[in-house]
């Protein structure tokens, strides 16, 4: 079982494991010293002496390698700048199922519309809500009615102090 700590912790104790073992302690013995098995420090000391010092170094775990490379993604950004409607959809939105859609038909590879909310954020791209707007909406009407008639039916504000 692997001992908590930060890799510099762990490669600090195969570092002193080995350090031991070359002041002529035991396997045991050092193994009782740094609270570990004795096999770990035999392991420790195997890989020391076939891959050199750099292979008592921590690992990190690579996990799995990404289904998209990095110039399918910005080929992904750049038909997500383009638009929906250029890409064949009828409303100027993106969701995560079309992105999904796009992703798949472009580059053959399949994403979970769920992951695509993830992989969009590790591009830089976050969530937005469309705001809700009429299609008969006229703004040069609504900006007159702020300027000329919200003021005079807006309410005054009070002149007296409160009680």
């Amino acid at each position: 079982m692997r001992v908590a700590g930060s890799a510099e912790v762990l490669e600090y104790r195969r570092n002193r494991a080995l350090e031991l073992l070359d002041e002529d302690r035991s396997l045991n013995e050092v193994a009782r010293l740094l609270g570990c098995a004795p096999s770990s420090v035999m392991r420790w000391r195997n890989m020391r002496d076939s891959g050199g010092s750099d292979a008592l170094k921590v690992k990190t775990a690579s996990g799995r390698p990404p289904k998209l490379t990095d110039k399918q993604k910005r080929a992904l950004e750049k038909i997500l700048l383009e638009g929906p409607i250029k890409a064949g959809y009828r409303t100027d939105l993106w969701t995560t199922a079309r992105v999904a859609e796009v992703i798949e038909q472009k580059f053959g590879v399949r994403y979970h519309r769920d992951h695509i909310g993830r992989l969009l954020h590790q591009m830089g791209w976050s969530h937005q809500k469309p705001e809700r707007r009429s299609s008969q909406r006229d703004e040069a009407r609504i900006a007159d009615w702020v300027k000329n008639d919200w003021p005079r039916v807006k309410k005054p504000p009070r002149s007296s102090t409160p009680t």
